[in-house]
C-alpha cells in the first residue's frame, strides 16, 4: 500500500478535538478565529417537539358507584312498572274503556321514554367521538401521521355536514384534500377552514353571555335571582358551544360535560385568579371605584367568560394548534373598560 493511499485513509478519519485547546475555535461564537486554527461547527439543534395540550379527562368513575345506581335505577324502573300494572288492572276492574285508555298512555309513556333514552345515548356517544377526535388530532400532529389525519378529516367533514355554514369550508377542505402530503399541515388546514368559522361564533356566544351576566348582577335586587340567571346562563352557553362544534348533549350529556369542564378549570388554575385582566380589576382597584353591585357584575362576567372559555376548548372537536385560541381579554375586556369609564 503506497503512502497515497495511506493519506486519503487517513484524512476520511473521523478526527476528535478537545474543547478547551486553543487551536479549536467554535463557529458562530462571536469571536475572532486564530490564524491556522480548526474552526468546528456545532451540530445543529433538534426541533422541539410539538405539545398539543388537551382539556383534562373526566375522573374515572367508581365501580361501587355505578352498581349503586344500576340497582337504584333497576328497583325504581321495576317499582314504576308494577305501579302502572297495577293502575291499569284498577281500571279495567272499573271500566273497560277506562283500562283500555290507560293502556294507551302507557304505550305512549313507554315509546316517549325509549324515545327519550336513545336521544341520551346518542348525545353520550358523539360527545365521546369528540373527545376522540381532539385525541386523534393531537396524535396526528405529533407523530405527522397522514393516514390518521385523513381519517380525522373525513370524520369532522362528515360531522359538518349538519352546518350551512361551513358548507363553502367544506368543498375547499374537499378539494385540497388529495394535495396534502403532512399528516400535520392536514390536520392544520382541516383546523383552518372548519373551525375558525365555528371559533369565531363561539367567542361572540360567551362575550354575549359575560355582558348579560354583568348586566344583571348589577341590577338584580337579591343574590337568589343573581344566582338562579348565572346557573341557567352557564347550562345554556355549555350547551349552545357544545350545539356548534358538533354535539348533541342531553341531559346526561349535560352532566358529564360539566364535569369534563369543571375538570378542565380545575387543571388550568380554576377561575384564572392569576389572568391579566382579573388582575387588572383587582390591581387597579376598579371594583373598589364601583358601586358594589356593578363590581359584582363585572367579577361575575370575568368568571363567566372563563367557564366559557374552558367549555370551548372541551367542546371542540380539535385542539388550538393553528389558530390561537381565545383568550379572556378576548371575550371580557368590554365588562373592563365599561367599568372603567362608569367609574370614571
Amino acid at each position: 500500500m503506497n503512502e497515497r493511499t495511506k493519506s486519503e485513509r487517513t484524512s476520511r478519519r473521523p478526527q476528535a478535538f478537545r474543547l478547551d485547546d486553543p487551536d479549536v475555535v467554535l463557529a458562530g461564537d462571536g469571536g475572532p478565529a486564530k490564524r491556522g486554527a480548526v474552526v468546528v461547527t456545532p451540530a445543529p439543534a433538534e426541533p422541539a417537539e410539538e405539545v398539543i395540550e388537551l382539556p383534562a379527562p373526566l375522573p374515572k368513575a367508581s365501580r361501587w358507584g355505578a352498581l349503586f345506581w344500576t340497582g337504584l335505577g333497576g328497583l325504581v324502573s321495576l317499582g314504576i312498572g308494577l305501579a302502572v300494572s297495577k293502575l291499569i288492572e284498577d281500571l279495567f276492574a272499573r271500566a273497560d274503556w277506562l283500562g283500555y285508555a290507560g293502556l294507551g298512555f302507557a304505550a305512549a309513556f313507554a315509546f316517549a321514554s325509549l324515545a327519550i333514552l336513545a336521544r341520551e345515548v346518542f348525545g353520550l356517544m358523539r360527545l365521546r367521538t369528540l373527545n376522540h377526535l381532539r385525541e386523534q388530532a393531537a396524535q396526528a400532529l405529533a407523530k405527522d401521521d397522514r393516514r390518521l389525519a385523513e381519517s380525522l378529516t373525513k370524520e369532522l367533514l362528515g360531522i359538518a355536514e349538519a352546518s350551512p355554514r361551513l358548507f363553502r369550508a367544506r368543498a375547499e377542505l374537499k378539494g385540497h384534500l388529495g394535495a396534502i402530503i403532512d399528516g400535520a399541515d392536514l390536520v392544520r388546514l382541516t383546523e383552518r377552514q372548519l373551525m375558525a368559522p365555528l371559533d369565531a361564533e363561539a367567542t361572540k356566544l360567551v362575550s354575549n353571555a359575560a355582558k348579560r351576566v354583568s348586566v344583571v348582577t348589577a341590577v338584580s335586587p337579591r343574590a337568589a335571582v343573581d344566582l338562579i340567571f348565572v346557573l341557567l346562563t352557564a347550562i345554556g352557553l355549555v350547551r349552545r358551544l357544545a350545539l356548534l362544534y358538533g354535539g348533541r348533549p342531553g341531559a346526561l350529556g349535560m352532566v358529564r360535560l360539566f364535569r369534563q369542564v369543571l375538570a378542565h378549570l380545575a387543571v388550568t388554575g380554576g377561575m384564572a385568579a392569576g389572568d391579566s385582566l382579573v388582575q387588572q380589576v383587582v390591581g387597579h382597584g376598579i371594583a373598589a371605584k364601583l358601586s358594589a353591585r356593578l363590581g359584582e357584575g363585572v367579577v361575575n362576567g370575568l368568571l363567566t367568560a372563563r367557564l366559557g372559555l374552558a367549555a370551548i376548548e372541551v367542546t371542540r372537536p380539535m385542539p388550538f394548534a393553528a389558530l390561537p385560541a381565545p383568550a379572556l381579554s378576548d371575550v371580557a375586556s368590554g365588562l373592563v373598560s365599561r367599568g372603567e369609564e362608569t367609574a370614571g
